[in-house]
């Protein structure tokens, strides 16, 4: 039996940009787990205020999803003034985070009852808010649900390579293969834990930027 610290994180609308399209703001199905890890240094006050051995589990579930027109503003090239261009940007609705930490639980409960920094998922406008619990975690199988897992321990969901960490100055990333069931799945993951309504619970390590190894994709 492990004591864990369970946050639950609500936003109305969220965006998590897939980098892979550049003419449209498409959504990635779930927060990265480098965005997560950016929420929780926003709590604590920044990076050098959150433990280096941070790890911790997620699930995410979004309700809708939609589109809309967002400006985008390029960058300059040279001297000129690059022109506003509008863009359709995709969107995630009634959106629920889950994360489960279970170190340095005093910490994380005072900075989810009063964060340092206002508490944003995924892009600077989309405010959030939590609240956290302490529950007790079973070493013993889970269902898979809305849980974001390594690829190699499921078969359900789609393949996702998405960021587990950026480095501080933002020219290295760390990449890793995962899976996310959209739509929930029972698939009974054998390793980790479970919370006692049977949701599996896989924690996910190196999320600090300190830890950040050379990008080989």
């Amino acid at each position: 039996m492990t004591e864990a610290l369970e946050i639950t994180v609500t936003a109305p609308i969220v965006s998590f940009r897939n980098p892979l399209y550049a003419a449209v703001q498409i959504t990635l199905p779930c927060p990265p787990p480098s965005t997560v890890a950016g929420l929780l240094a926003s709590m604590v006050g920044g990076w050098d205020a959150m433990p280096r051995s941070t790890s911790f589990a997620i699930a995410f579930h979004a309700q809708g999803r939609g589109t809309d027109l967002e400006t985008f503003h390029p960058l300059e090239v040279g001297r000129r003034q690059a022109s506003p261009t509008p863009k359709d940007r995709e969107f995630l609705t009634a959106a629920t985070l889950t994360v489960w930490l279970t170190n340095h639980l005093d910490l994380w409960e005072k900075a989810v009852r009063r964060p340092v920094w206002p508490l944003r998922l995924g892009r600077s406008q989309d405010l959030a808010s939590a609240r956290s619990r302490r529950i007790v975690l079973d070493p013993k199988p889970g269902r898979q649900g809305h849980a974001l897992v390594p690829d190699g321990m499921s078969q359900a969901g789609i393949r996702l390579r998405l960021p587990t960490a950026i480095s501080r100055d933002r020219t290295r990333t760390t990449w890793a293969g995962y899976r996310y069931a959209a739509s929930g799945s029972d698939y009974l993951l054998t390793t980790g834990y479970s919370t006692p309504d049977g949701r599996a619970v896989v924690l996910l390590d190196g999320v600090h930027p300190d830890l950040v190894v050379e990008n080989t994709a």
